[in-house]
């Protein structure tokens, strides 16, 4: 979607929204229409039972010279400060207009600074994306028409903030195409490729290990994943060096099973479809990775995503099998859908042997059980430290993507000492997030602040909201980002 800004509203034709908080006198708010413009609208609202809540909208028709102009207010609510209020509203004005016929929104953002009418573009432009790649008989009511936001009034300095908006923008697509597609076009070797095009000439330095370079390193834990599928899996390293070499990095280690069915502890066929994306923290990664280097961020961040697809081949990991990880360490294998743990442990092994980094994320659609805990709204976090969990969470708050920390220690880590090795994948059902959080905590070495996030719940959505609709949300990018933005520049 194409986005500009500009101090007055444009000729021609294109709808108008009007935001409108609690406090504002609605014929104040509209004092650029006529008067008879203004009293339909007002009326039109309270036929409507608009509140002014946030996102809620109400519409009508208005005369503006020769024109019957669509008018939308939408509401912003009492609270100013609320954490991506501006997205919300953005978000609110697509949905409506996405498919509605109009070509151009005009949205008069008077009053507005610089950052949060950039923020309210982002949101527009956020809910417009759509994958209908492979959709060829799309009726003429559900193709989008919307195709550009003119945003007119705010305070000067928007375009450069939206400079910054429109890099997370295009991390945010890169992330939701990722998790859109299906496994047959998407697998570990594909996946590379696609992050390859992605971020070529941006400057980001690219490793790529194979299943070779994976066994000499001693990756145990990653390969018996993978010997299930004839897609050998990949371990990709995206290096962003965007500050001087005395700044130590930060490394983003992302989930990456492009297909999981469960292996030989195989799932239900019932949504088993679904899990196409349980490459939603890779998909995150690279998708940051990219927004990260666009902007040109200030920060050294190392990405991994760690790729494999988890099938029931007969050369199939089994359900009490032992395998060595790259630390080291001895696993026994409970369940074979436990896989995630597995390929992160060597992944986090390898980051911390080769990047030094002071502090290391990791994003993954890890347990069903984080869905029980947390629904769809916020993403699970666990850390080894209070301050990295505070200033994620802030993060969280000011990006919408949101987190929720809970807790780990002894009495739960003790749970996944195995009788014959030095750990097992996979503990009961009680507390499974916790225990698997405590799992991934033994590959952490000293020194290193760690966070994981189980995103389980956040990556997919099966209907839609306000930034996204029915499918990939993209969540992670904007958090991320932030976390860099906040903490790692300046």
């Amino acid at each position: 979607m194409k986005v500009s800004f500009a101090a007055k509203r444009p000729e021609g034709a294109y709808a108008l929204a009007v935001p409108v908080r609690s406090e504002d006198m609605l014929h104040e708010r509209l004092a650029d229409l006529d008067e008879a413009a203004r009293t339909l609208a007002a009326r039109s609202a309270e036929a409507q039972r608009f509140e002014r809540e946030v996102g809620a909208i109400a519409e009508t028709f208005i005369d503006e010279g020769q024109t019957a102009r669509r008018l939308l207010l939408v509401g912003y609510g009492t609270k100013r400060n609320e954490p991506a209020i501006h997205e919300r509203v953005g978000g609110a004005l697509t949905a409506r207009l996405l498919t509605s016929g109009e070509t151009r929104l005009v949205v008069d953002a008077t009053g507005l600074d610089g950052r949060s009418a950039a923020r309210l573009a982002f949101g527009a432009a956020a809910r417009s994306w759509r994958h209908d790649v492979y959709r060829t008989r799309l009726g003429r009511k559900q193709q989008p028409t919307l195709t550009e936001v003119i945003i007119v009034g705010a305070d000067a300095g928007a375009e450069a903030e939206w400079t910054r908006e429109r890099a997370v923008l295009a991390g945010l697509d890169l992330t939701r195409r990722l998790v859109t597609e299906p496994a047959n076009i998407l697998y570990p070797e594909t996946f590379v490729e696609r992050c390859r095009e992605a971020l070529e000439g941006l400057g980001v330095e690219i490793e790529v290990l194979d299943e070779k370079a994976m066994a000499k390193l001693g990756m145990g834990a990653l390969l018996g994943v993978g010997q299930g599928s004839v897609r050998p899996p990949r371990l990709l390293a995206m290096r962003w060096n965007g500050a001087d070499a005395s700044k130590r990095n930060v490394a983003f280690v992302g989930k990456g099973i492009t297909f999981d069915t469960g292996g030989i502890s195989i799932k239900p066929a019932q949504g088993m479809e679904a899990m196409k994306w349980d490459m939603g923290g890779a998909g995150a990664v690279a998708g940051t990775m990219l927004a990260l280097a666009t902007r040109k961020a200030r920060a050294n961040v190392v990405g991994v995503c760690v790729l494999a697809e988890n099938m029931p081949d007969g050369n199939a990991q089994r359900p009490g099998d032992i395998v060595t990880s790259m630390s080291g360490q001895t696993i026994e294998v409970i369940n074979t859908d436990a896989e995630g743990r597995l390929v992160l442990a060597d992944a986090m092994t390898w980051v911390q042997r080769q990047h030094k980094p002071e502090v290391m994320v990791d994003l993954a659609t890890l347990t069903g059980a984080m869905i029980i805990s947390l629904g769809h709204e916020y993403a699970g976090l666990f850390a080894n430290d209070d301050g990295l969990a505070d200033r994620l969470a802030q993060a969280g708050l000011q990006s919408g993507d949101k987190l929720w920390r809970l807790p780990m220690g002894d009495a739960y880590d003790k749970i996944m000492d195995s009788p014959i090795a030095d750990m097992k994948n996979s503990a009961g059902r009680e507390g499974g997030s916790i225990t698997a959080a405590c799992f991934l905590g033994r590959f952490v070495e000293e020194g290193v602040k760690w966070a994981h996030l189980d995103v389980a719940g956040t990556v997919w959505a099966d209907k839609p909201a306000h930034l996204y609709d029915k499918g990939a949300t993209g969540f992670g990018v904007a958090l991320l980002d932030r976390y860099i933005a906040d903490n790692h520049e300046g």
